[in-house]
């Protein structure tokens, strides 16, 4: 029996966590270097996300991210005002320990808005992983790898200024390609696959329509992309249109990734049971947080379905959450995509680089997320704060 006359190092731990106290919620415009196209739109000078910062009681802080996309989930304003409008009153005054119970709540004040839930939940770890002194990886089970194997979207118009990245991300030993297709003719994306291939023969090329085929093209192009070697070919019909990617999985001998089709658990069970993919890309903002993507996972791997650690455009908050989900989700096996802080943003906002090593994400030891957020590049690249506090 627990002798509450003396220190002991779990009350010590949760009174160190305290409670929420403050939440201010940021709406940032992040700058990016180069246009990218997609089957399901395109990004051009910029993007908008909300970073959420909490804090508690005891002088403790979390970081999250919410990074949605309007043509994917919705925008960054409606996740600023879901944090704070409807959010923050459930969290308020409540032990930072307490996650499920607080994800539960905003489940029931709020429908949807998975990005918004997921940057709450993430900040509400990074606190419970500061006071625990243990990366957020322990806490969502303990870590099964130290590195994840990173991969690089090709979705410049200009190919020739992709090549050059993609030469100077396969010296600093990146393996893993994954070409945007869709958008602009069937033979372009066959010609990029193919000069890929070439150039880099022993790196594994993967491609990704977003959506962009209507379902009477989609059995023909997918047909030349099959004995292309390719390792994957993701998301190629919409998300409505079911029974064609069951199809489409069914002829091909190429893997169908879902990601579009599956953003939830109940979503991951259907897809099992529809045959619509043969593998699934998980992404905590799709999912609405951690514990949600990770039950995705689970879902998939006990029907024998490899995952894929995909993300949204994001800054390094976001992509150290991942990182965290995947060292601690075995089933997470296909590498990760969190190229953008480092390659992609104008200017991240951790205070330290995004840790990649040798072409695979390094999992960060430190305690919580691991790194934390830069002050400046923060307040540089904000154009709009609220804050709420407890009473």
């Amino acid at each position: 029996m627990l002798d509450r006359s003396r220190p002991d190092v779990a009350t010590s731990t949760l009174d160190r966590v305290g409670r929420i106290d403050r939440a201010r919620v940021y709406l940032v415009h992040l700058p990016v270097r180069s246009p990218r196209r997609h089957g399901s739109g395109d990004v051009m000078n910029a993007v908008r996300n909300v970073i959420l910062r909490l804090d508690t009681d005891t002088g403790l802080s979390g970081w999250g991210e919410a990074a949605p996309w309007p043509v994917f989930t919705g925008t960054a304003e409606a996740s600023a005002a879901a944090l704070h409008t409807h959010l923050a009153p459930i969290m308020l005054g409540k032990p930072a320990t307490s996650i499920a119970r607080i994800m539960a709540d905003a489940d029931q004040v709020l429908v949807g808005h998975p990005e918004a839930k997921a940057a709450l939940e993430t900040a509400l770890f990074d606190i419970c992983g500061k006071a625990a002194g243990l990366p957020v990886a322990e806490l969502l089970g303990g870590r099964v790898r130290d590195r994840i194997p990173l991969s690089f979207s090709v979705a410049n118009p200009d190919f020739a200024a992709d090549l050059d990245l993609v030469a100077e991300l396969y010296g600093q030993g990146v393996r893993l390609f994954k070409l945007k297709t869709g958008f602009a003719g069937h033979k372009f994306d066959l010609m990029r696959i193919e000069r890929l291939g070439a150039d880099f023969p022993d790196a594994e090329l993967r491609a990704d329509y977003n959506q962009g085929l209507e379902p009477h093209q989609a059995p023909r192009r997918l047909a030349d992309l099959d004995g292309l070697g390719l390792g994957f070919i993701e998301q190629p019909v919409p998300r409505a249109a079911a029974r064609a990617m069951a199809d489409l999985t069914r002829r091909c001998a190429t893997p169908i990734v879902a990601d579009e089709s599956v953003f939830s658990p109940a979503e991951a069970l259907l897809a099992v049971r529809d045959g619509v993919a043969d593998l699934i890309s998980v992404k905590i903002m799709k999912s609405g947080g951690l514990r949600q993507a990770q039950s995705v996972a689970n879902i998939a791997e006990a029907a024998g379905m490899a995952c894929y650690g995909g993300d949204m455009f994001e800054t390094g908050i976001a992509h150290l959450a991942g990182t965290h989900l995947i060292a601690a989700t075995p089933n997470i096996s296909l590498g990760c995509e969190f190229y953008q802080a480092n390659w992609y943003l104008q200017r991240d906002l951790l205070a330290a680089r995004f840790p990649v090593e040798n072409g695979c994400v390094v999992v960060p030891d430190a305690p919580g997320l691991g790194i934390d957020v830069d002050p400046e590049a923060l307040k540089a690249q904000t154009i709009d704060m609220v804050e709420a506090r407890s009473p």
